[in-house]
């Protein structure tokens, strides 16, 4: 399960990541998957809890628009990543574009990870503390 919060190294040029060893300890392989997620951020699986979520969105019917939408956000901008040997990866620009990721932030968000924006994740955690507290 993965779980707390992390900021790893980030080389912004190159887009090199290093992914916390508290979240690679939770990896089947060395592989992860990622794809846009909600909410402006990247969302992160190893490979068999990518199988469930993926097997739950194809179990959605063809006819809904909302499964539709859904599978295309979530399949077509996802990457299969292998992990160097100290769990670094280059972060796909198209997702690096998309959550405005400048000086990153891990979560981890219990069956898979997510990778912010450090501002971005400051104002979301904000707006969640107001509505749990």
């Amino acid at each position: 399960m993965f779980l707390g919060s992390y900021k790893p190294s980030f080389d912004a040029k190159s887009r090199r990541f290093a992914l916390p060893k508290k979240i690679r300890s939770e990896l089947i392989n060395e592989q992860v998957i990622l794809s846009l997620g909600y909410d402006k951020c990247v969302f992160g699986f190893d490979t068999r809890s990518w199988g469930v979520e993926a097997q739950k969105q194809l179990e959605q019917p063809l006819t809904s628009k909302s499964a539709r939408d859904t599978r295309r956000f979530i399949f077509s901008s996802a990457e299969h990543i292998v992990l160097d040997s100290q769990g670094r990866f280059i972060l796909p620009d198209n997702l690096c574009q998309f959550a405005k990721i400048g000086k990153p932030v891990v979560i981890g968000a219990g069956d898979h990870f997510e990778i912010w924006d450090e501002n971005i994740w400051n104002r979301q955690k904000n707006i969640l503390e107001e509505v749990v507290l």
